[in-house]
C-alpha cells in the first residue's frame, strides 16, 4: 500500500541524541529466531494417487506433502495418477504447480502420468481414489460394473509394479467392492495389504453424538462403524462411549438413535451434495488422512478403528467380504479385529443387512474375481 506524504512525517526516524538513545537501540530485544527445516534422515516414501487432480486430491495432496499423513520427518514422492483424458492431465499439471509453490520440505518429488503402470511403480502406498460417479439413473449394480475393469487393471499393475511392502487404501465407490476386485488382481501381494475407508463415517458418527450429547468431539471414543460404506452402513452406538459410558446411556433416546442419528450418517455425503453441489473432499481427505494413520500407527490399548477389510467370519460377516470391522493396529504392519464386543438385536439385524448388500455386490462382479 502506498503511503501517503503526511504518513512519511510520522514515521521519519527523528535524529539521536546522546548515549541514552543509543542504549535504547544497544539493548533492544533479539528478533526471535526462526526454526530450522526439518533435517531429511529417511529414505522418501513413494505414494501413488489415483484421481489425484479431482476434488480429494486436491485437497488432500497437500497434506501428504507438509507430513500430515505419514510424519513431519518423513520425506515423500508423490505418484500422481489421472485417466488419459487431456482436461484431466491438463488439471494435474496444475496441482503439481501449486504443490511447488508451496516448496514443501518433504516434498521430495512429484510424477505425473496417466499410465497406471508407471503410477504404481515402486509405490510404498496406493491411495486409490479415482472412481466413476454414478450418473443420473444409474443404479448401484450398475455403478459398480462400470468401476470393476478399472479396479481389475489398477490391481494388476500394484502386483506387478508397487514396492513389496506395498499397502493400498482404496476411497473410490464402491469402495468395498472395488477394495475386493483390487484384492483379486493382485495375486502376489496379501490380503492384508489391502483396506477401504469408512473412517469418513466414523469421524461423522463421532460428531454427530457429540453434538446430540453436547460435549466436544474428543469426549466421544471407540466410535464404530460396521459394514459397508453405503446407506446400509451400522454405526454403533452400544459399544461407542461418551466420557467413558455407553453412547446409548448417555443419550438415552433409541428412537433418535435408530432413526436420526443412524440415518444422518447413513445418508450424510447426499447431504453434502444437496448442500453444496459437490460430494465431500476435505472431510473425505482428512479420513483418508486418518485411516492411513490408524494403520500405520500402534493403536492406543482399550480402542479400536474402524477399517473395511477382508472378513475372517467374525461376528457373522461372510468370511472373504471387505466389510468394517473394528481393528486395532500394532504399529509394525501388522492388525487384528477386535473381538467380543457385544451386539443387541437391533444392531445385529443392521449388520445382516448390510452383510447382505455386500454379498449382493460381490456376485455382481464375481466374473472379475478369478
Amino acid at each position: 500500500m502506498a503511503i501517503r506524504s503526511a504518513d512519511r512525517e510520522h514515521t521519519r526516524c527523528a535524529p539521536l541524541h546522546g548515549r541514552d538513545e543509543l542504549s535504547k537501540i544497544h539493548h533492544a530485544p533479539p528478533a526471535p529466531r526462526l526454526a530450522a527445516p526439518p533435517v531429511m534422515t529417511k529414505a522418501p516414501i513413494r505414494v501413488a494417487i489415483t484421481g489425484a487432480a479431482g476434488q480429494i486430491g486436491y485437497a488432500l495432496l497437500p497434506r501428504i506433502a507438509s507430513g500430515q499423513m505419514f510424519g513431519p520427518d518423513q520425506p515423500v514422492i508423490l505418484q500422481m495418477i489421472e485417466i488419459p483424458v487431456e482436461k484431466a492431465m491438463d488439471a494435474l499439471k496444475g496441482v503439481a504447480m501449486e504443490l511447488e509453490d508451496c516448496a514443501f520440505p518433504l516434498l521430495q518429488d512429484m510424477v505425473l502420468t496417466s499410465d497406471p503402470n508407471e503410477g504404481f511403480k515402486d509405490a510404498n502406498w496406493a491411495l486409490l481414489i479415482g472412481s466413476k460417479p454414478r450418473g443420473p439413473g444409474m443404479e448401484r449394480g450398475d455403478l459398480i460394473k462400470e468401476n470393476g475393469p478399472i479396479f481389475t487393471g489398477q490391481g494388476r499393475a500394484i502386483n506387478e509394479h508397487a514396492a513389496s511392502d506395498v499397502r493400498i487404501a482404496v476411497v473410490g465407490n464402491p469402495c468395498n467392492t472395488n477394495c475386493l476386485i483390487a484384492m483379486h488382481s493382485a495375486k502376489d501381494v496379501p490380503d492384508d495389504r489391502f483396506s477401504a475407508m469408512t473412517r469418513l463415517d466414523q469421524n461423522r458418527a463421532q460428531a454427530q453424538l457429540a453434538m446430540k450429547a453436547r460435549v466436544h468431539s474428543s469426549s466421544v471414543g471407540n466410535t464404530l462403524i460396521w459394514g459397508n460404506h453405503s446407506a446400509t452402513q451400522v454405526p454403533d452406538f452400544m459399544n461407542t462411549t461418551i466420557n467413558g459410558r455407553c453412547a446409548a446411556d448417555v443419550i438415552g433416546d433409541r428412537a433418535w438413535l435408530e432413526g436420526e442419528f443412524f440415518t444422518t450418517v447413513q445418508k450424510r455425503g447426499a447431504a453434502i451434495i444437496a448442500a453444496r453441489g459437490l460430494s465431500s473432499a476435505a472431510s473425505a481427505a482428512n479420513g483418508l488422512i486418518d485411516h492411513v494413520r490408524d494403520l500405520r500407527d500402534a493403536t492406543p490399548k482399550g480402542e479400536w478403528r474402524s477399517v473395511c477389510i477382508k472378513s475372517d467370519g467374525s461376528y457373522g460377516v461372510t468370511e472373504g467380504l471387505i466389510s468394517s470391522f473394528p481393528v486395532r493396529a500394532d504399529g509394525q504392519g501388522g492388525w487384528e479385529i477386535v473381538q467380543g464386543l457385544e451386539l443387541d438385536t437391533f444392531l445385529k439385524e443392521r449388520l445382516a443387512a448390510t452383510n447382505a448388500e455386500l454379498e449382493s455386490e460381490r456376485e455382481a462382479v464375481k466374473d472379475l474375481l478369478v
